[in-house]
């Protein structure tokens, strides 16, 4: 079964910006999806298990943006 989880992302302010951070976080294992909405910065992941947190931030901080 899936998990989703929702974290809150700083620093987004384009289309770019949301493709950047879905690349990166679609290269986190065990990761199926990444929804990212743009005007709240809530980016919604799915995947095979829960991720660390560590991990989300540490793949957000490659695409330049922090957690909130």
């Amino acid at each position: 079964m899936s998990t989703t989880q929702t974290f809150t992302v700083t620093g987004m302010t384009c289309g770019h910006c949301v493709a950047s951070v879905t690349e990166e976080v679609q290269e986190i294992s065990g990761v199926e999806d990444v929804a990212v909405d743009l005007p709240t910065g809530a980016v919604t992941i799915t995947s095979a298990a829960p991720l660390d947190e560590s991990a989300v931030k540490a793949a957000l901080e490659e695409a330049g943006y922090q957690l909130a």
